[in-house]
């Protein structure tokens, strides 16, 4: 079956698409797909037992060698990738290309997309990614929700390999993009900083290849540079200079992040539900966005505001004993230093730290952890949990005998059911690998 023909198919079953056969209500095109510990090829029979319309599948399946419901394709992801590019491009809205903005970055990238995610949809009927699947199977699957109806998208793209980028947006053709940052992150993968720079990179390449339009902050030094490297990029500045922007005290009335923006011609207060300054440039993000596309000032004001965190990301959560600033989803050199600038900045009686390994970082794993702990040091936080081998491996004797250390999360946890702590502001962060939201309960 030819693409466009499987498109048609896949137009008739309502734009529905499966990957996992337990999920077939009726209809939907079965896609197969492979994994370290699973073959999609093996279900899809019993996808179409289920009710699927059509199989897509890169083996022979015995006994369908003739199923006309059963499409065999070379590489079942790669054919993905093309037929997720198939429907952006022939997907219109009012006869109309439908504009898709493309979002990477070291950190903020997925805070920085439910935010302008918020903003324009007080005006654009949007698809968006969901939570962060941003990868290679996230990134086609959220093209495939795109519909007639649909009037912008905003695609969360994520990397940890160099090229990987480029894979995402020869997909999703984007017409716009933004980079929230460049840092030292994944560098057993990207083999440097020069490495994230390049990659992260690949979307102005894209965009100066195809005359797109790029957010650049030009409160980043770094990302200037790579702006300017790539001459056919259109450019809209955003940043605090760029918009006059002030961040406002953080006092124990007013926690969370506040900030005065220039937008419409005049100051404008925005009191987000965000913890950290290190906020400040994702909210400038999405008010730069929002203006370019014809939201007001006071429509992104109020769409910003009313945005409250729920992934682990920036959150301030009130136990019946603690105060937690959690922010577990991951954790990177350049967001670990962010986070605890923040929290020295905080005012409060008591504080913790809770904080977990950073992974990937190949041969500077030790050096980078090392960091942390001296600004740890700094900090004189009453209680000090650190968790994984890499903390254990860059502290101090002294350090090792003045705080706790322990493996696992669920050792820490286990610690903290038995040992219980009250009364204090606690930052709970690390990457995603060592699973620090474990401690949650015990606080």
């Amino acid at each position: 079956m030819t693409i466009a023909k499987l498109h048609a198919t896949f137009i008739d079953s309502g734009s529905r698409l499966a990957t996992d056969s337990r999920k077939i209500e009726g209809g939907e095109i079965f896609w197969a797909l492979r994994g370290e510990n699973f073959d999609g090829n093996d279900y899809a029979l019993k996808a179409l037992e289920a009710g699927a319309s059509h199989a897509v599948v890169d083996r022979v399946i015995a006994g369908a060698e003739n199923d006309p419901r059963i499409s065999v394709v070379d590489n079942s992801l790669t054919a993905l990738h093309q037929f997720a590019c198939y429907h952006r491009e022939h997907t219109l809205h009012a006869g109309k290309r439908i504009p898709v903005l493309a979002l990477t970055g070291t950190n903020g990238k997925t805070t920085t997309k439910e935010l302008i995610r918020a903003v324009l949809e007080t005006k654009y009927k949007l698809v968006a990614t969901e939570g962060n699947l941003n990868n290679n199977i996230g990134v086609p699957l959220t093209l495939l929700r795109l519909t007639q109806e649909s009037q912008m998208a905003v695609v969360e793209m994520g990397a940890s390999h160099p090229g990987d980028i480029r894979e995402l947006v020869d997909i999703a053709h984007p017409d716009f993009g933004l980079i929230t940052n460049v840092g030292r992150a994944h560098l057993l993968g990207f083999g440097s900083f020069e490495g994230v720079k390049a990659t992260k990179g690949e979307l102005y390449d894209y965009l100066s290849e195809t005359e797109g339009c790029g957010f650049v902050n030009t409160a980043s030094a770094d990302l200037v540079q790579m702006a300017g490297e790539r001459g056919g990029m259109k450019r809209v500045d955003y940043g605090t200079e760029v918009q006059k922007a002030k961040v406002l005290p953080c006092t124990a009335e007013h926690p969370f992040l506040r900030m005065d923006i220039l937008a419409d011609g005049h100051l404008q207060r925005v009191n987000t539900q965000l913890v950290g300054s290190y906020n400040a440039d994702n909210v400038l993000a999405a008010f730069a966005v929002g203006a370019y596309f014809g939201i007001s000032a006071e429509d992104a004001t109020a769409a910003i505001e009313a945005y409250t965190p729920s992934n682990k990301r920036s959150q301030m959560m009130q136990s019946a004993s603690n105060t937690l600033i959690l922010d577990a989803y991951n954790a990177n050199p350049s967001s670990m230093e962010a986070a605890l600038t923040n929290f020295a900045s905080v005012q409060a009686p008591r504080k913790g730290l809770m904080l977990g390994d950073m992974l990937e970082l190949g041969d500077e794993s030790e050096l980078e952890h090392r960091k942390v702990l001296d600004k740890v040091a700094q900090l004189k936080a009453e209680l000090v949990i650190l968790v994984g081998k890499e903390f254990a491996k860059a502290a101090t004797e002294k350090e090792k005998t003045d705080w706790l250390f322990f493996e696992t999360s669920e050792q820490a946890a286990s610690y903290l059911h038995k040992h219980k702590v009250n009364s204090l502001t606690i930052l709970v962060k690390g990457s995603r690998g060592t699973r620090m939201e474990n401690l949650i309960p015990a606080l």
